[in-house]
């Protein structure tokens, strides 16, 4: 896993509360187990219109502005509904890498830490100001500091945000699941060897 210690780029707002995995990657799109090719499935009732092929110009993520964008601000419990991982695979492979929110379900909270995204806890009152400031700036970036727990505005505002000490490791180091077990590889080679058949 690509370990998270800075980012800084272009941030698109995503206006809506209770956003549900099945709305993040919807589940025609399931059907597959690997973890790159679903860029295109992301938020796709929304991005495109009924034909699944015409991009829907209303929805603000679509606009040309925020193409390339690293970072997703959006509202309370994003995230909820499903335990399907292929949310954060979604939300990834479309390049996003931190999320800003004033709160998530915790099992989507949980799988971006497991596939290196970093999902940012802000008041809800910075997070209209943030999405206020991105409105009226065209180009707008932020710059994520995970080492010192800071967002920080085009204009040098630094907010502070709070993350769990083993999960703020985890991200720095790029440790997911299995790289957490082979931290302990000289052990459990010892222990295969003391109790071999």
């Amino acid at each position: 896993m690509k370990p998270f210690t800075t980012l800084k780029g272009i941030a698109v707002p995503l206006d809506r509360q209770n956003v549900d995995t099945d709305q993040i990657i919807p589940k025609q799109f399931l059907k597959r187990i690997e973890r790159t090719g679903y860029e295109d499935a992301l938020f796709f009732d929304w991005r495109f219109k009924q034909d699944g092929k015409t991009v829907d110009e209303t929805f603000e993520f679509n606009a040309p502005r925020y193409r390339g964008a690293k970072i997703l601000l959006a509202r309370d419990n994003f995230g909820c509904g499903s335990s399907r991982e292929h949310a954060p695979w979604a939300l990834d492979n479309y390049g996003i890498r931190c999320i800003i929110a004033p709160s998530y379900a915790d099992i989507f909270h949980n799988n971006c830490f497991n596939n290196g995204m970093l999902p940012v806890r802000l008041e809800a009152g910075a997070v209209d100001r943030l999405f206020v400031e991105l409105r009226a700036t065209e180009g707008y970036a932020l710059e994520i500091d995970l080492p010192s727990q800071t967002v920080r505005t085009p204009s040098g505002e630094a907010i502070h945000f709070e993350i769990d000490p083993f999960l703020k490791e985890r991200l720095l180091n790029g440790w997911d699941q299995i790289g957490l077990t082979l931290r302990h590889a000289d052990k459990i080679a010892a222990y295969e060897a003391a109790h071999a058949g």
